[in-house]
């Protein structure tokens, strides 16, 4: 059984490098803030990249990257949000 190659065949006959798509999906989806996306499809893709050698790592570094980045700036929002919350609902004495 032959090793997959990570090159397609381009029309002129040369061959052009196949790129892995979860990779391309996971920068995109973090981009475009389904950060918990990003973040499954980037490690999906890594695990994929070093199986088939296709191109695409960089891309899903940076999805994940930003995918981590995302949720944590999610989290710092929503603790701010609360204690906002919390100091505006108690009760003053005047």
């Amino acid at each position: 059984m032959s090793e997959p190659t990570p090159y397609a065949a381009a029309p002129g006959g040369a061959p052009v490098a196949k790129w892995n798509v979860l990779s391309i999906i996971s920068l995109v989806a973090s981009i475009i803030f389904f950060h918990l996306v990003g973040i499954i499809t980037g490690h999906i893709a890594l695990s994929q990249i070093k199986k088939t050698g296709e191109q695409g790592k960089v891309l899903a570094i940076i999805g994940l990257v930003l995918g981590y980045l995302g949720i944590l700036g999610v989290i710092i929002f929503t603790i701010a949000v609360v204690g906002f919350a919390a100091l505006g609902t108690s009760s003053y004495t005047y």
